[in-house]
């Protein structure tokens, strides 16, 4: 007689649950995640062969390659120069203490590395994406004054040269014939080199991200991302901001752009994300590669002593380079205060160029990390303000090293009064650290905040506004006193 089997195949099923439910719950589930992360980054526009386009004209400079690119792509060059990366200025804004609105954007403000580019213009705007701003007279009206090959160059054989014209070895048939969407290499051209060199500026910005390994940044190593991954754009509007050069948040680049803003599996750690940013976490360390300029010393420049690029230049001073640096942590929201020219200081504390707006108070700050940049710099002593000397050219400091003549040249350039009476005061200058992400694996652990008995760990807990370590002392809300906490958290 056949047995029923029924029993049998209720007794699989219950057996199958029995495994499947669990592994369902405590498995990771990165993959379904990662579909959709990927599900939002960006396409790019299918390559045209460029080779044989150009053979009907003659190129004997940027502008004649630009003007052969506007006869298919006539709207361009417009759409390029509505854009902070050709006007560098962004605003007008309102600004507490200025009675009329000012502008940002590095055409107007000065930083606390080469200062400020009024007067000094060829060697800073080889950086600019277009051709002959060699001085205040630049027409930025001139559709041919555009350099599309900065930008859309892939051969890897461009480079520009003072004011941004092509340097006198470049073959411009060849770079031109090899046009395509930017590269990494492209971007890096530039946004890598920032203050002078490799990885001065940007201590999560250098040569190594050409070619990266996935442990020094997962998104451009393990999945090859290029920069406009990222930083989408849209005719030619490239997004993103710094408050280097910003005063507002507008066309910003956000994690959640891609990920979903409580990314994890873990709830533990998604209870995280509205106080700490990603950044916070996957980005232990920056200048994992090239050490960064940490420290410059103005104060120290034109004295005779062995030159070497990462310690002392005459025409530049005294610099402090790191590697392998953790970044300072402090409330973020977006924005950042800006010192204006004319501003008044008190040279017996660090001015700080970009204070970072955000505090515990605000719901819309979060724990974010930075390159702190400190100098000092020249300021006058009568009217206590910092001074943008001229530094490049005839009676720049770097020719004349005179301090007097820099700050006289400069200030005349800018529009400002100068004493005559100069000395060096204290600044600090914040960079947001958002790239050389690192893998899930070597994100910072619970541990590297979260210390027993109030025992230093990376996070200085009542440096930004709590009673003490969030693990003891409650959740950001519970120590503002708008949540309650728990019995167990009180122990």
């Amino acid at each position: 007689m056949t047995r029923p089997r029924v029993p049998w195949i209720v007794g699989a099923i219950v057996t199958v649950l029995v495994i499947a439910i669990p592994l369902y719950f405590f498995l990771p589930k990165n993959s379904s995640k990662a579909e959709e992360a990927w599900s939002n980054v960006s396409t790019h526009p299918v390559h045209t062969d460029h080779k044989g386009l150009f053979s009907d004209y003659t190129l004997e400079s940027g502008s004649d390659v630009t003007k052969a690119c506007l006869d298919c792509h006539p709207d361009a060059a417009q759409e390029v120069m509505k854009t902070s990366h050709w006007t560098w200025e962004n605003g007008p804004y309102d600004v507490k203490g200025h009675d009329e609105p000012v502008y940002g954007g590095k055409k107007h403000l000065i930083n606390n590395f080469c200062i400020g580019i009024t007067d000094n213009e060829p060697p800073c705007t080889a950086c600019h994406i277009g051709y002959g701003w060699e001085d205040q007279s630049f027409d930025f009206t001139q559709e041919e004054n555009v350099d599309c090959l900065v930008c859309h160059d892939n051969s890897g054989a461009y480079i520009k040269k003072n004011a941004g014209y092509p340097a006198d070895s470049v073959d411009l048939l060849a770079v031109a014939e090899s046009v395509g969407n930017p590269t990494r290499d492209n971007c890096g051209s530039c946004h890598f080199k920032g203050g002078g060199g490799d990885a001065v500026k940007h201590g999560d910005l250098d040569n190594s991200l050409l070619h990266p390994s996935d442990e020094l940044d997962v998104h451009m190593g393990k999945y090859d991302f290029s920069c406009t991954d990222c930083h989408r754009t849209e005719h030619h509007d490239i997004a993103g901001k710094s408050i280097s050069v910003s005063m507002d948040n507008e066309n910003q680049v956000y994690c959640t752009d891609c990920h979903d803003e409580k990314p994890h599996n873990d709830d533990r750690l998604n209870d995280h994300t509205a106080t700490v940013a990603c950044q916070t976490c996957h980005i232990p360390e920056f200048a994992r590669k090239e050490a960064t300029k940490t420290e410059w010393l103005w104060s120290q420049a034109g004295q005779d002593l062995p030159q070497n690029p990462h310690e002392y230049l005459k025409i530049k001073g005294k610099f402090v380079y790191e590697k392998n640096v953790v970044p300072t942590y402090t409330w973020y929201n977006g924005t950042a205060d800006r010192y204006i020219l004319g501003d008044k200081i008190d040279p017996t504390v660090p001015t700080v160029m970009n204070m970072p707006h955000g505090d515990i108070d605000d719901p819309t700050a979060k724990i974010f990390p930075f390159k702190v940049h400190n100098a000092d710099q020249v300021y006058d002593t009568v009217n206590n303000y910092l001074l943008q000397p001229k530094t490049f050219g005839e009676g720049g400091y770097w020719s004349d090293f005179d301090w007097d003549k820099a700050n006289r040249l400069g200030s005349e350039a800018v529009g400002m009064e100068y004493s005559g009476e100069y000395g060096f005061a204290p600044t600090q200058m914040y960079w947001p650290t958002t790239h050389m992400v690192a893998p899930a694996k070597d994100a910072l652990q619970c541990e590297s905040c979260h210390t027993k008995d109030d025992a230093p760990g990376r996070l200085d807990w009542k440096a930004l506004g709590y009673q003490g370590d969030p693990m003891y002392y409650g959740s950001r809300e519970q120590q503002l006193g708008v949540a309650p906490v728990s019995t167990e958290e009180q122990k």
